[in-house]
């Protein structure tokens, strides 16, 4: 017997599902994956991307500004939710999210084509910057259409279970970006990648665009969708009912502050910031690092399904809000355990040669400005920490007890900073000479310290090598915990007339903004701390409000019966 939502016996319990509509729920899953491909190319190539489309401003500006791109993306997501999820609620869920992938992949292929800096000046940024935006819209009109459909599929007391295939598809979808990238470089060379190989993985993409679109054309409407419409129950205002409404609307700001805003931080931290951390921070070649989170995508993955039918069992939420609790209290250890496995030499150097950038109060701006370029930092502490931080360079800040330039300290060597002078929008000869000399000494100085250049080569198999692999899989699974059973909770929250648009609006306003914003918030707390692992504050604090909010507002899922929910 199926149970309502007040978890008594109340109706015939539905029929196990076809094979026809398993074989449907998996072409719904693999176009999604696709999808995910499409979207994740940008911020895996997120360095080159920048001094393709970006050569205008500094290095440091030029990636924050890339990573800002990739965050506008997710910025439009909910705006996406909304328009795709009203029409969802009214036409359908098949053709809508037909109508999402043409425009992700049409986009994304784009991009592979588009001309850079250097051809067509400031329009190469514009454009691009355009077409994240299309690509954002689309991704936020895919993902609740998706979850919605396998979920009214799915049997009673199955949700969490064939849910959680969608739920993989977003990691699927990253694995396949990896290789894809990391296939391209091994066969052309890291220059001829760096150079125009960076284009195949988006040129590509027109065939999986061409595969997804026919297993779309081949899927069926959702059973509970054609139930209501047959019944005559379609919402005419989708967004009034779930926003005008004070009784669907606290379970939408619920459903985003007690569980997406959370899940998010930690999905975006376990994988993506895990990999950025890896390759950026660590400097750990970009083949290799990509292996490394394959491999924990691997490992990893299955626990999607793990988790999802676990929660058919015990519960949503205790398993969503135990990995939030677990990646709060481990992240800290666990990215230092990253550090001394992946760059060993740069751990040891932390520890015996620690740096330190004493300035006057007031003397330094915000490293973080995504629109500044070099010589927008003229201060002598600006200088200091932005060549500090373009070479990740962990450093501790001191203020100086008088005015005075500001002073780098690597162990026993203390180095005075320049300042900058602009004549003709560009630093004059001395003071350029003065910086160059002070950059030089300070790299010399890192050097004798011992401080490595980049990492070492990890050699496949070693100790290292599975230890990286370890680390990187526990983040991978805390993802699997808080991600896995989370599109069945949503859909269980929300009715069924307006299930697409109240889903869909938290979940890509918690996982476009807390989520996709999280590497360029956390690489500018970094820039402007000066403590690599001081961007991870941000995913543990929203984890830490997600998770008490959470745990005393939102109510459990498992039991309630969609289809009487309408």
């Amino acid at each position: 017997m199926a149970l309502n939502p007040a978890g008594t016996a109340g109706q015939t319990e539905h029929p196990p599902m076809t094979a026809e509509e398993k074989k449907v729920i998996f072409a719904s899953s693999l176009g999604t994956v696709f999808e995910w491909y499409d979207f994740y190319l940008y911020g895996s190539l997120a360095a080159i991307i920048a001094k393709q489309f970006f050569a205008g401003l500094d290095p440091s500006a030029a990636f924050i500004f890339a990573l800002l791109a990739f965050a506008a993306g997710f910025i439009v997501r909910p705006f996406g939710a909304i328009f795709f999820g009203r029409l969802g609620d009214m036409i359908g869920r098949k053709y809508t999210f037909l109508v999402t992938i043409l425009l992700m992949g049409l986009s994304t292929f784009i991009v592979g084509i588009l001309p850079n800096y250097a051809s067509i000046g400031v329009a190469a940024p514009v454009i691009l910057i355009v077409l994240r935006l299309l690509q954002g819209l689309a991704l936020g009109g895919e993902y609740g259409g998706a979850a919605t459909y396998v979920a009214e599929h799915a049997p009673h007391g199955r949700r969490g279970a064939y849910t959680a295939w969608i739920q993989t598809t977003a990691t699927l979808g990253l694995f396949l970006s990896l290789m894809v990238i990391l296939g391209t470089r091994t066969a052309i060379g890291e220059a001829a990648f760096a150079d125009w190989g960076w284009r195949v993985p988006f040129i590509v993409s027109i065939a999986l665009l061409g595969i997804s679109v026919w297993i779309r054309l081949q899927m069926n409407e959702s059973p509970a969708f054609q139930k209501m419409k047959a019944e005559g129950k379609t919402s005419k205002a989708p967004l009034a009912e779930s926003f005008g409404q004070w009784k669907n609307l606290k379970i939408v700001i619920l459903a985003l502050l007690g569980l997406v805003a959370g899940q998010a931080v930690v999905w975006y931290s376990g994988q993506f910031y895990a990999l950025f951390f890896l390759a950026n921070v660590l400097k750990v070649d970009g083949p290799t690092a990509n292996i490394l989170v394959a491999v924990s995508l691997i490992i990893g993955t299955p626990f999607f399904v793990v988790f999802g039918t676990l929660s058919d069992k015990i519960g949503r939420k205790p398993i969503i809000l135990a990995g939030m609790a677990l990646a709060v209290l481990t992240y800290f250890p666990l990215f230092e355990a990253l550090t001394n496995a992946a760059n060993p030499k740069l751990a040891a150097a932390q520890k015996s040669a620690q740096v330190t950038v004493t300035a006057a109060a007031g003397d330094c701006s915000f490293q973080g400005n995504p629109v500044a370029r070099e010589i927008d930092f003229t201060k002598s502490c600006d200088i200091a920490k932005r060549f500090l931080a373009q070479n990740s360079v962990s450093y501790s800040n001191a203020t100086a007890a008088e005015a005075g330039p500001a002073v780098v300290k690597i162990g026993e060597v203390e180095i005075v900073a320049p300042v900058g002078v602009i004549e003709n929008l560009k630093f004059n000869a001395d003071s350029a000479k003065a910086i160059a000399d002070f950059k030089k000494a300070v790299g010399e100085a890192l050097k004798a310290a011992g401080y490595p250049a980049k990492a070492d080569p990890i050699a496949p198999l070693s100790a290292n090598w599975w230890k990286i692999v370890a680390i990187l899989s526990i983040l991978v699974i805390y993802v699997t915990m808080v991600y896995g059973p989370i599109a069945a909770m949503l859909v269980e929250m929300f009715p069924t007339r307006i299930r697409y648009t109240s889903m869909s609006l938290p979940y890509h306003i918690g996982n476009g903004w807390f989520g996709g914003l999280m590497p360029t918030i956390a690489f500018a707390m970094v820039a402007q701390n000066g403590d690599m692992y001081y961007g991870l504050w941000y995913p543990i604090i929203i984890a830490s409000a997600t998770f008490v909010i959470g745990l005393l507002f939102v109510k459990e899922t498992k039991d309630v019966d969609i289809y009487a929910n309408d």
